[in-house]
């Protein structure tokens, strides 16, 4: 009998398995879920919607319970007209956000504005988000679907919100001048802007926002490009920014006690020329930041994280062609995953576009391959998520020849 069952098992895995269709990813229409045929992984399509949709850039947390927010919008053109931009771009109207139930993939409208909303800001604790109408901040509850406004901004004061913490009592952004401003409106392309506005050298200043008084108050001000603004995940209190520019010409992550003495502190001090590190993050328990390291720019390429209490950096290596635009933590911090990149890439990788899963060992990573991204534009970035239960990762893509989000399974399906 128990060789009977164990039979029964063996086959009614494989009938699951051949149950799925495997298939290329992208270069189609793909149906909502899929094994990808080069990995043997399972992919779901999140966002079941008519329309054009987008996951949140990787740092930001899109959760709340079993539900993730997205921000979705109708496209001006067809697919075909502007491929690979991404959602925000005049190309798309009539954006506001919605929440996507990871177990049932029910898709429901949060906000129903008559102005366009995008908002990467969400407080897990008092599962409200938070997004900016021009002037005017305001906050959704999720539960009670109440609309309230936060804040306005005077008119000499014009910014943006960018980040809540952990407690969802303070919004957090940064002021910039006229003059910062001029030279977005003048050079709208990054590759025009981002060496002016480095050489600008013209002040910002980080700002709180009470959430529940409207208090506004100034943290920090310096003559530098002061952006990637985020909170810690766990210390209300602790804010992490960069000094923004061309990556080996600063020692770009700092963080700053919003209520302390105000005094910034330098996480990673570059040690060779064309050293380079960013695209930082907050790991899940709070007790580390992570970053892209490479030492120098191109050459050779780590995973490195500060553990906050002492000060310890360890840096993990990884191959040329698995390096990718972003990378992200599990929850726990037990794995990492990475979304890829192009032969255009800063790394130049011949074979970089893919979804991966990297295990720690040691000061080494070692990858797998989850979903071939090789029909993506990397004009848009993937930013990967762990989902709330580690069981997958979430990224956005293009693949269709239209933005979505998508998932893919951890555990692979393939049968040898």
């Amino acid at each position: 009998m128990k060789k009977i069952f164990i039979l029964f098992l063996f086959f009614s895995i494989v009938s699951i398995a051949h149950s799925q269709t495997i298939m290329e990813t992208g270069g189609k229409k793909m149906p909502d879920e899929w094994i990808d045929k080069d990995t043997g992984h399972k992919v779901i399509k999140l966002t079941r919607r008519e329309g054009v949709n987008m996951s949140f850039y990787f740092h930001n947390n899109p959760f709340v319970d079993n539900k993730m927010i997205f921000c979705g919008g109708n496209r001006v053109g067809k697919p075909a007209d502007i491929p690979g931009k991404e959602i925000y771009n005049l190309d798309v109207k009539d954006l506001q956000m919605f929440w996507v139930d990871l177990k049932t993939l029910k898709v429901d409208q949060l906000t129903h504005e008559t102005s366009p909303v995008h908002s990467e800001i969400v407080c897990t604790k008092t599962k409200e988000i938070f997004f900016q109408i021009k002037d005017s901040v305001f906050c959704v509850n999720m539960q009670m679907g109440k609309r309230r406004l936060v804040y306005v901004f005077p008119e000499n004061a014009k910014s943006s919100i960018t980040t809540v913490n952990a407690d969802g009592s303070l919004l957090g952004g940064a002021f910039s001048t006229p003059e910062e401003a001029e030279i977005f409106k003048k050079y709208p392309k990054k590759s025009d802007f981002f060496d002016r506005v480095y050489d600008a050298k013209l002040p910002r200043t980080l700002f709180t926002i009470n959430t529940k008084t409207g208090e506004l108050k100034r943290i920090f001000t310096d003559n530098a490009w002061l952006n990637h603004i985020q909170f810690s995940s766990v210390d209300p209190h602790l804010l992490m920014f960069c000094h923004e520019g061309p990556w080996h010409k600063v020692d770009r992550i700092w963080t700053i006690d919003v209520v302390g003495k105000n005094k910034p502190t330098l996480i990673h001090k570059r040690t060779m020329d064309m050293e380079i590190a960013g695209h930082e993050w907050f790991g899940s328990s709070g007790k580390s930041i992570y970053f892209d390291l490479q030492k120098p720019r191109g050459q050779k390429f780590f995973v490195a994280k500060v553990d906050l209490p002492t000060g310890k950096e360890i840096s993990y290596e990884l191959q040329r062609n698995e390096w990718s635009v972003h990378y992200t933590s599990s929850w726990g911090e037990k794995l990492l995953a990475g979304d890829g990149g192009d032969a255009n890439s800063v790394a130049k990788a011949s074979d970089g576009k893919w979804i991966y899963l990297f295990h720690m060992n040691g000061n080494k990573l070692t990858s797998t391959k989850l979903v071939n991204m090789k029909n993506h534009n990397y004009s848009l970035e993937p930013n990967v998520h762990f989902s709330p239960d580690n069981r997958w990762i979430i990224f956005r893509a293009n693949f269709e020849g239209q933005e979505n989000v998508y998932a893919v399974e951890i555990v692979s399906h393939k049968i040898n």
